[in-house]
């Protein structure tokens, strides 16, 4: 069975992720959507929150959710996975992820990158984007599943 890593903050999970997330499944037998914790960020959500999130946003047997704050490659390993699936919107995410990419091969040399380009209509969102929008009174309705909008709401 071929298991696909998508590692993120995921805070909150926006529509161009699932886009990422749902052309990933056409590849993989199974997905795990990987919330990366960095202790040193300032997240707007909480790990279950966004845990719950992806899960009601989601709801498919084939994708699984989980978290983990070490290396994405040490996790990958650990789950027996050699591919981390990674979403690109422009030229400037290229470039940070080929630096992880040389990072992680120098780490784990078995475990590779899927690159999946985002959609033309989703080149503009990131989660960053999103929250301001929201913050400043701008309907993103378009930008985010429910399970998201329903708690920038609250």
């Amino acid at each position: 069975m071929a298991v696909g890593i998508y590692p993120g903050s995921f805070d909150p999970i926006t529509n161009g992720h699932l886009d990422v997330l749902n052309r990933a499944l056409d590849i993989f037998d199974k997905v795990i959507v990987l919330i990366a914790v960095n202790p040193k960020k300032t997240s707007r959500f909480s790990v279950e929150e966004r845990k719950e999130m992806i899960k009601e946003a989601v709801n498919n047997p084939r994708v699984e959710v989980d978290s983990y704050d070490g290396l994405t490659v040490e996790y990958a390993k650990r789950h027996h996975s050699k591919h981390l699936i990674r979403g690109l919107r422009a030229v400037n995410d290229f470039e940070y992820e080929l630096q992880l990419v040389a990072a992680n091969n120098y780490l784990a040399p078995e475990v590779d990158t899927v690159f999946l380009m985002s959609k033309s209509d989703n080149i503009f969102i990131n989660s960053s984007t999103v929250i301001e929008m929201h913050e400043r009174g701008i309907d993103v309705s378009g930008l985010v599943p429910q399970s998201v909008l329903k708690r920038l709401k609250k």
